[in-house]
């Protein structure tokens, strides 16, 4: 019962606190991979508290601690009050965390299958629209309004119209499409997807309507950090000014958008990055949030285990 309290505890107070506490930080400019991950984290740890925190109510630490010779007699005796009829309360906590696992799941799928589709039609239209440049690995269309963005999914591809190669130098060009590439490299319509995801299937959550901003706009940034390993900074920047008015589909991945002039500022004046002892606070702090509702769960079965055994043993 403790520990089912301790998980729905924190499940709320993180829902609320961890907005604010992870959105104040400004270290996660610094490094935004990082920033990320943090953000991943502290999403799941807090769909896993409230479905840890479900079943630890609907299942006794007693029946968990039986081990596994035991496992199917347990389970017979939890499903039942001793006379062969179900409780009430154990068969509403393993609904409930089953409704909720289920809602992640069927949300996602959704998510996922539009995602696919809008991208299947505008690919299909590119193809009669477009043609690809070998020398830019890319494909142009034409188009005045300047725009690159990057198409992901099985046969991902960087897309840029011919008003944006009219306007931006050749140099700031390659620049923009290792931005996009970079997209495609590091999966970011996933990441995007997994907070789109926890945002639509619980709404008004404070926390996972902030993670999916920031996780908007920290894979912006990890992709500029991306090109920036191989292009000047200067470069990244005058082609951020260039593209920050295009308006890429909402199923792509675009350089400009709205937080290109902040993005500006960050590749003109970029931060030292994060310390050795800094990185190593921020992944403890992931396998916090990751681990510590699975340990909370595990402590009062594991604590009968070893009661029962080592009683066992001594006796």
């Amino acid at each position: 019962m403790i520990d089912a309290a301790v998980l729905g505890l924190y499940a709320t107070l993180a829902a609320v606190l961890l907005p604010r506490a992870v959105g104040r930080a400004q270290w996660v400019e610094r490094a935004p991979r990082l920033g990320i991950v943090v953000w991943q984290a502290a999403s799941f740890s807090v769909v896993v508290s409230a479905v840890l925190a479900v079943l630890a109510l609907a299942v006794p630490a007693d029946v968990v601690g039986h081990g596994l010779a035991g496992l199917f007699a347990a389970c017979a005796a939890l499903l039942s009050d001793g006379a062969g009829r179900p409780t009430t309360g154990t068969w509403a906590g393993l609904v409930v965390g089953g409704l909720l696992v289920a809602r992640v799941a069927y949300t996602g799928g959704a998510v996922l299958l539009r995602a696919r589709r809008e991208r299947k039609r505008h690919a299909e239209a590119l193809v009669l629209l477009g043609r690809h440049d070998g020398d830019l690995g890319a494909l142009v269309v034409d188009y005045d309004e300047r725009l690159a963005y990057c198409l992901p999914g099985r046969n991902g591809q960087t897309v840029i119209t011919t008003g944006a190669l009219r306007s931006l130098a050749p140099e700031q060009v390659a620049a923009v499409l290792a931005h996009e590439r970079a997209h495609l490299r590091g999966r970011h319509h996933l990441v995007l997807a997994g907070a789109e995801t926890l945002r639509r299937a619980f709404p008004r959550v404070p926390l996972f309507e902030r993670a999916r901003v920031e996780v908007a706009r920290l894979v912006e940034l990890e992709a500029d950090d991306v090109a920036a390993r191989r292009h000047p900074r200067i470069h990244i920047a005058a082609a951020l000014v260039g593209l920050a008015t295009g308006r890429v589909p909402s199923f792509a991945l675009g350089a400009g958008g709205e937080t290109a002039l902040t993005r500006v500022r960050r590749m003109l004046n970029p931060e030292a990055p994060l310390s050795r002892r800094e990185r190593l606070a921020g992944v403890f702090a992931v396998a916090l949030m990751l681990a510590g509702p699975a340990t909370v769960a595990a402590v009062p079965g594991v604590s009968v285990f070893l009661a029962h055994h080592c009683h066992s043993l001594f006796s």
